[in-house]
């Protein structure tokens, strides 16, 4: 695509008279990773949601590959943080995944064999074939969220975006999930919300850092304090950028 995947200009919003994003600016090109971060109450959940146009701003501008995100959205795949759902209900691997296809589902409230087959090479990339016909509710968390992936690109989205994939997942599913992360991005943009900067810092290209304002951060400008949750303000001066984070050292 000619346009950037993710332009925001100018961006202010607000909820009532609470201001939680000012004076937003940011720009993303096709193909990139990027990791999103930031103290709790920043404003992440908002900068998504206003990004998926779920939230409208009340200044400025969102746009997705030189859309609106209202017109965009068939261009985005999105994994929640987490899914609340009883283990119990009999709902298979792959017909959660074909629920990212619900608009194509005919007046009898069937897929057609198209989506089917999209499921099963949306699990093939994922590394869930073999899970298909299990029940949802017996996947391990890892599991769990692979599939949340595969139903999120089962349309093959230009973007995917991610809450928090990681979280509350054993430290193989974790390895496991930022390995497919990084095959993905080869053919789509990922922007991916997080709180472990030292697991992720040498595999994304580019950090926003969200706390009321965003600032946009290559990796090499981590300070270790942000990988403690210790986040500086302002964090445009550069006596902060001290100290690259290097896996497996203590500050």
């Amino acid at each position: 695509m000619n346009h950037p995947a993710l332009v925001i200009k100018d961006l202010d919003f607000s909820y009532d008279s609470l201001l939680t994003l000012e004076a937003v600016n940011v720009q993303i090109e096709n193909g990139e990773f990027v990791g999103i971060f930031g103290p709790n109450g920043g404003g992440k959940t908002t900068l998504l949601k206003l990004i998926l146009g779920l939230l409208h701003p009340q200044k400025g501008k969102v746009l997705l590959f030189g859309l609106p995100p209202e017109l965009a959205r068939h261009l985005i795949g999105y994994v929640p943080q987490s899914i609340a759902f009883d283990k119990a209900f009999p709902i298979s691997v792959e017909e959660v995944v074909m629920m990212g296809a619900l608009r194509k589902l005919n007046w009898l409230g069937k897929y057609p064999v198209e989506v089917k087959k999209k499921a099963r090479a949306s699990l093939e990339k994922v590394g869930l074939s073999h899970k298909m016909k299990s029940a949802f509710g017996t996947l391990s968390g890892g599991e769990a969220q692979r599939a949340l992936i595969a139903r999120a690109i089962i349309d093959n989205p230009q973007m995917l975006i991610l809450d928090e994939p990681t979280a509350n997942i054993d430290p193989e599913g974790e390895q496991n999930i930022h390995q497919l992360l990084l095959q993905l991005n080869k053919s789509m943009t990922i922007l991916m919300v997080t709180h472990d900067l030292q697991t992720i810092v040498d595999k994304v290209g580019k950090l926003l850092c969200v706390q009321h304002n965003v600032t946009t951060l290559a990796a090499k400008e981590i300070c270790e304090h942000f990988a403690l949750g210790l986040y500086h303000t302002p964090l445009s001066s550069k006596n902060h950028f001290s100290l690259p984070i290097i896996k497996g050292e203590s500050p």
